[in-house]
């Protein structure tokens, strides 16, 4: 059973930093991207940043909004992935969802696998 538990949300004033989990069990890809998603009350998912894994794996890719604030990076002992906010902005605040899916990553890439149920985070002005 695949499961993906993400973890770290929390309340933060503009400015601040925080840092989201996400660790996966029971998936088996030699080739797998882990990808990080918010979604705000009225708003549609976005993409925020992903991650390739498996041989060769670490390229990474952002959504513009986040670019130089956000860092995404993975644990491969731990099967988890990071995702480090920096200088946290109003409307960064959301839902943080992480995915999984197999093959490479791509800019705007949102078919994946399996999903977690997401943490919150709130940022305050």
């Amino acid at each position: 059973q695949v499961q993906l538990v993400e973890s770290g949300g929390g309340s933060v004033q503009a400015g601040g930093s925080l840092i989201v989990s996400c660790t996966v069990s029971g998936y088996t890809a030699s080739t797998y991207c882990v990808g990080w998603f918010r979604q705000a009350p009225g708003m549609e998912r976005e993409g925020v940043a992903s991650i390739n894994g498996g041989p060769g794996g670490g390229s990474t890719y952002y959504a513009n909004s986040v670019k130089g604030r956000f860092t995404i990076s993975q644990d491969n002992a731990k099967n988890t992935v990071h995702l480090q906010m920096n200088s946290l902005k109003p409307e960064d605040a959301a839902m943080y969802s992480c995915a999984i899916g197999r093959g490479y990553c791509w800019p705007g890439r949102r078919d994946f696998d399996y999903w977690g149920q997401g943490t919150q985070v709130t940022v305050s002005s």
